[in-house]
């Protein structure tokens, strides 16, 4: 197998890993309570992270230190992570995962717009007729077999896209013109997102013990797999291949959502909730190709001034390009090719 080969694979697993991660949990959350989920999804993955930068003993001592940086950053952005996990995660549990996966994706044409409010340079018209579509396509995705009854999960998911997107803007104005690493900074994000969630989900944790191995494993698997596999996956994928062969990769993610809610949840798509998802998809893909062309083709206008980029090691919940998707990963990978870096707690 070429090494193109292997990497696309890769970038293409971590979509999928992203993509089923609602499904899983909104199988935990039918077993334990949200708060719990999200308490154990955190300390999970923030064991994993502290083990994988004390095994960094290749490098210098202070190679495992945190710098002031990343704890300016990480708290923050912690708290603004927990804030879109509380609300993806409540939310796919009172709707069906292939629509939290496909409403989500929103955050795509709801970035460039947050990130450029108060800049100079607007948005070409084109990018609000692909914002449109996306619009049409929310709706028809909640309209379910009809336009009644809409579902509260829906609207949560929609409300997790807005706070997402304001989470990527923040992940991309915190770090630039600093010396951030990425595992660092996610390790801070989980530490701060188990602290938030001990305490409201201190009075529900005996459940934990009469949760079934089924359960567990969801928990593990969102915890590891949707987190901390996916960052370290993520990272190793983008250094090998362009930006836009990672972000379109990646971009598939709302696809797998709705894959596999459909084969393995058993939820089924009308043809409203259909036509839906394919322009959900195909609006999220236009947006980001012409924020795309237009960040291009400002870049020569901006010749002489001083470059800001996002100063973090190469290689994240994603959601620009889905990605947010642990959401800090592609930050200096894709920074050409999306408008902020994601993080790494992607998916729900």
């Amino acid at each position: 197998m070429s090494d193109t080969r292997r990497t696309d694979l890769v970038l293409l697993l971590v979509a999928l890993v992203w993509g089923s991660s609602y499904l899983s949990a909104q199988t935990a959350t039918s077993a334990l309570p949200v708060l719990v989920v999200l308490f154990v999804r955190y300390a999970f993955s923030a064991l994993a992270c502290l083990g994988l930068v004390a095994a960094r003993r290749g490098g210098p001592r202070g190679a495992r230190r945190w710098t002031r940086d990343e704890i300016r950053a990480g708290v923050p952005l912690g708290v603004t992570q927990a804030a879109v996990l509380v609300v993806e995660t409540y939310g796919v549990a009172h709707t069906s995962a292939a629509n939290a996966g496909l409403i989500i994706s929103l955050t795509i044409v709801l970035t460039p717009l947050l990130d450029r409010a108060g800049r100079r340079g607007g948005l070409p018209p084109v990018f609000f007729a692909a914002a449109g579509v996306c619009v049409l396509a929310v709706g028809l995705l909640m309209s379910g077999n009809g336009f009644h009854g809409l579902r509260l999960g829906d609207l949560l998911m929609l409300v997790a896209a807005l706070v997402r997107a304001v989470h990527v803007v923040l992940v991309g104005r915190l770090t630039a013109r600093r010396s951030i690493r990425p595992l660092h900074l996610t390790a801070v994000q989980t530490l701060v997102g188990s602290a938030l969630f001990l305490a409201p989900a201190a009075h529900d944790l005996p459940t934990l013990a009469h949760a079934d191995t089924a359960t567990w494993a969801q928990l593990v698997y969102l915890a590891l797999f949707c987190s901390v596999f996916a960052f370290l996956a993520q990272t190793w994928a983008v250094q090998r291949t362009s930006a836009s062969r990672a972000s379109l990769l990646l971009g598939t993610e709302p696809i797998w959502a709705a894959a596999v809610g459909i084969t393995l949840g058993g939820e089924h798509l009308t043809w409203l909730t259909g036509l839906g998802a394919a322009l959900m998809v195909g609006g999220t893909y236009w947006g980001q190709s012409v924020e795309r062309a237009h960040r291009r083709a400002a870049e020569p206008m901006r010749t002489g001034e001083t470059a800001v980029t996002t100063a973090t090691v190469p290689g994240p919940e994603a959601h620009s390009a889905p990605a947010q998707r642990l959401e800090s990963a592609t930050a200096q990978r894709l920074e050409k090719d999306t408008p902020c870096p994601t993080t790494t707690l992607t998916g729900s």
